[in-house]
Order: structure tokens, then C-alpha cells, then sequence
């Protein structure tokens, strides 16, 4: 199996209210609208608000994103942190916000020091 593209799929009790959350409180980019739906860029993937669901999203289930600078990300979502910005164990620096239907997002910027930020390659 080849894969050609890939993309995060929403669906929300509010398409409109999601819609606006992605494009104006997180400032996403629009790839493409469509009638009923709207895909955003989002870093090297994409994510589609499309279609209607009453159904709410799982504690298991969370968006990953990398920003440049964390503390102003917190500045700018105050209203919409869930869980403050701190060190987790692992290196990371994550704060989780959370959508308008509740979907968890977490906030995540890598420490200059962090392996992911060099090249460990012998």
C-alpha cells in the first residue's frame, strides 16, 4: 500500500463555531472550503472540519502541535488553556488547550537542548 496524502477529519455538533476556533482563535491557514466543510494546513498534515456529529471527542484522543514560542501561544489562547505550559519528563515543553466541542490540543515547543533539536548521529 502506498500512501498519497493524509489529513485529520472533525466533526463537530457546530461545524461554524469549530470552523471559526481553527481559522481565527488558532489562526490555521485554509487549504481548501468546500460546500459543508473546510480544510486548514496544519504544519506538515492537514485537518478538515466537515459533517456534523453530537458525538464528543475521546479523553484518548489529542492534536500534537509544535509552535515556535510557547509562552506567547499562552498569551495569545489564555482563554482556552486547560493545563498550564511545564517540562514534561520526556524534554517537551506542553500546554494543552482544548476546542470548542473539547477536543485536547496540546501545545508543544522543543527546548533548543532537546535531542530532537540535533543531529545525535555518531
Amino acid at each position: 500500500m502506498e500512501i498519497l496524502g493524509s489529513r485529520v477529519l472533525l466533526r463537530s455538533p457546530d461545524p461554524a463555531r469549530t470552523t471559526a476556533f481553527y481559522r481565527d482563535v488558532l489562526g490555521l491557514a485554509v487549504y481548501r472550503e468546500f460546500p459543508g466543510g473546510t480544510v486548514f494546513f496544519l504544519g506538515q498534515g492537514l485537518l478538515e472540519v466537515s459533517g456534523r456529529s453530537d458525538e464528543t471527542p475521546t479523553a484518548a484522543t489529542r492534536l500534537w502541535l509544535q509552535v515556535r514560542d510557547l509562552e506567547v501561544a499562552a498569551a495569545a489562547l489564555a482563554d482556552h488553556v486547560v493545563r498550564p505550559a511545564r517540562r514534561e519528563p520526556w524534554g517537551l515543553d506542553e500546554m494543552w488547550i482544548a476546542d470548542p466541542d473539547g477536543l485536547l490540543i496540546v501545545l508543544v515547543e522543543i527546548p533548543a537542548e532537546h535531542p530532537l533539536r540535533r543531529d545525535v548521529r555518531d
